[in-house]
């Protein structure tokens, strides 16, 4: 794995048409969101906060396997009625973007490098981009909903290639998780892991600004 800096070559750089960002921890800070969502879930059904531990489970994985981790078995008849009581509206303004995104994303736009999204969330990813004027910046947003099998099964993945009409070694996957980066090695993608260097990646990014300089100085 490489240090992202304005020295590095990196040989799929020669080849980069498109970059594939996940959502939560890459494009938004949403882990208080998140906390709040599932925590509000809980105390609906009167449980107390969830733990460190299920905040982390939670950062990745689907709504439906998210809820069905951090609550009793015999509480799980009520997700459907639970979740018709959460808006997740009153709560989205919680997310904050990541610093230097919109600049890293304009510089693509100008390159034309592709974007898309590909994010194991359901049903709030496109209310989210709208929230922050974002939707215009990717095609396609790929959530759990298009897909069969979710992240990190490269299903996803080969949805956005197939779009594309590109090569595997023509795009860059960003992710921050152990689940992005099995998404990317499942379906042979470049990894390019945020904001966390214990992943297993070709080069981690520890935040936009430093990939606006080294993409500026590399494409």
């Amino acid at each position: 794995m490489y240090i992202c800096n304005p020295f590095l070559d990196l040989p799929e750089l020669k080849h980069l048409r498109g970059i594939v960002f996940d959502c939560d921890g890459v494009l938004f800070d949403s882990e208080e969101v998140n906390i709040r969502f599932y925590n509000q879930f809980r105390s609906l059904l009167d449980l107390p906060p969830m733990t460190r531990e299920e905040e982390k489970f939670v950062h990745m994985h689907t709504v439906e396997e998210s809820l069905r981790h951090i609550l009793p078995p015999h509480l799980h008849s009520r997700i459907p009625e639970i979740r018709s009581r959460i808006s997740y509206k009153d709560l989205v303004q919680y997310m904050r973007p990541a610093a230097g995104l919109f600049e890293c994303l304009y510089f693509l736009c100008s390159r034309g490098i592709k974007r898309a999204v590909n994010t194991n969330r359901t049903n709030t990813m496109e209310m989210v981009l709208d929230f922050f004027s974002m939707s215009g910046f990717f095609s396609p947003v790929v959530t759990a909903a298009h897909v069969s099998w979710n992240k990190p099964h490269p299903e996803s993945l080969h949805l956005i290639l197939k779009h594309w009409r590109m090569k595997r070694e023509e795009i860059a996957f960003i992710g921050d998780s152990r689940v992005d980066q099995g998404t990317a090695e499942a379906a042979g993608v470049n990894f390019w892991s945020f904001a966390n260097p214990g992943l297993r990646s070709r080069m981690h990014i520890p935040d936009f600004l430093t990939l606006r300089e080294f993409l500026g100085n590399n494409l």
